[in-house]
C-alpha cells in the first residue's frame, strides 16, 4: 500500500459512516447495516467470511509459486442469476468476522506463502476491508492486495482505494441492457462497469509483472456467455476505450446453474467457437489476452 495504516483507517472510518444510510455501491439501498443485514448484499455492518486459503486455480500472473491468497466474502450487491458461486454470494455459507479476524486472515495468508491477498466479491464490505488492512500493515502485512470485483462499483467509493489496492481484477459482464436486466436486474451494468474500470485503470493503470508474477496494474475478466458473440465483440471494443491495451482473461467456464438460466435462454455452455471468437475480438480492439 501507498498510504500509512492510519490514512487508511481514516479512509475506513468515513465508509463506516455511510453504512448508517449505506449508499456504498450503485444499488444506494439506503438501508442501516449497522442495524443489521439489509440491502441488496444482504449483510450487515461486518464482512462474512466464506473461505480464506491459497488459490491455485486463479490467473498464473496472481497464482505464483504460492498462490493467491483469496479470502471469499458472503453476499454480493449484484446478485447475478447465472452466479457461479452461489452458494457464497447468494447465500449465507460463511461467518461474520471481526476486522481484527479479517486482518488475521490477511496475515496468516502471507505466513502461509501466499503471492497476493486477493479480496473476492468485495465490494459490499469495503469498511471492514480497509479497517483490516490498516490493522494488518501495522503487524507486517506488505503483499499486494487484489480487488476481485463484479464491476457494479461507485466510483466515488472506488477513489477510497486509491494508493491501497494494487491490482484490479474486474468483470466486464455484458453490454446489452437488456441483459443485464434479466441477468442482474441492474440494466445500468454497462456504463456502471465502464467507469468503475476506467477509474481502476487511473489508480493502477497497465499490469506490471515481477518474476511471473503480478505487481500492480488491471486484469479485466470477460466470462463467455452463449449466444452473446456480437455482444462480446462490444464488450471488448467499449473495455479499449477506456483501458486502452490492458490484459484481459476470456474465461470460459460459464456454465447454467438453476432453472432461471434455462428461462433466461443462457441454459448452455458456449462453444469453443464463440470463446475463440471472444478473444479474437479482443485482440481486434487492441487488447493483451492472457493465455
Amino acid at each position: 500500500m501507498l498510504l500509512s495504516p492510519d490514512e487508511v483507517a481514516a479512509r475506513a472510518a468515513l465508509l463506516q459512516a455511510r453504512l448508517r444510510a449505506c449508499d456504498l455501491c450503485p444499488r444506494r439501498c439506503g438501508v442501516d447495516r449497522t442495524e443489521g443485514p439489509g440491502g441488496v448484499c444482504r449483510t450487515g455492518a461486518q464482512a462474512s467470511v466464506s473461505a480464506a486459503f491459497p488459490h491455485f486455480g486463479e490467473e498464473t500472473v496472481l497464482v505464483g509459486r504460492g498462490g493467491s491468497g483469496t479470502i471469499f466474502f458472503t453476499g454480493c450487491n449484484l446478485r447475478c442469476a447465472f452466479c457461479q458461486n452461489r452458494e457464497v454470494s447468494h447465500g449465507s455459507e460463511g461467518r461474520v468476522v471481526s476486522d481484527r479476524d479479517l486482518a488475521g486472515l490477511m496475515l496468516g495468508l502471507q505466513a502461509a506463502g501466499a503471492e497476493n491477498i486477493n479480496l473476492v466479491t468485495p465490494s459490499h464490505v469495503v469498511p471492514s476491508i480497509l479497517s483490516a488492512l490498516a490493522m494488518a500493515a501495522r503487524a507486517g502485512l506488505t503483499l499486494p492486495v487484489v480487488w476481485n470485483t463484479s464491476s457494479y462499483e461507485d466510483v466515488a467509493t472506488l477513489r477510497y482505494l486509491d494508493g491501497i489496492v494494487d491490482i484490479y481484477l474486474p468483470d466486464f459482464k455484458a453490454m446489452s441492457r437488456e441483459a443485464c436486466a434479466a441477468w442482474m436486474k441492474a440494466k445500468d451494468y454497462p456504463e456502471v462497469a465502464a467507469a468503475a474500470i476506467a477509474e481502476m485503470w487511473r489508480q493502477v493503470g497497465r499490469l506490471v509483472v515481477d518474476n511471473g508474477v503480478a505487481r500492480r496494474g488491471v486484469i479485466v475478466r470477460h466470462l463467455v456467455m452463449p449466444g452473446m458473440g456480437k455482444d462480446a465483440e462490444k464488450v471488448m471494443q467499449r473495455l479499449a476505450s477506456v483501458a486502452p491495451s490492458c490484459h484481459v482473461n476470456v474465461m470460459a467456464q460459464y456454465r447454467p446453474v438453476g432453472d432461471s438460466c434455462f428461462k433466461l435462454g443462457i441454459g448452455r455452455r458456449p462453444t469453443m467457437t464463440e470463446v475463440a471468437s471472444a478473444r479474437e475480438a479482443a485482440r481486434a480492439a487492441g487488447l493483451e489476452v492472457l493465455e
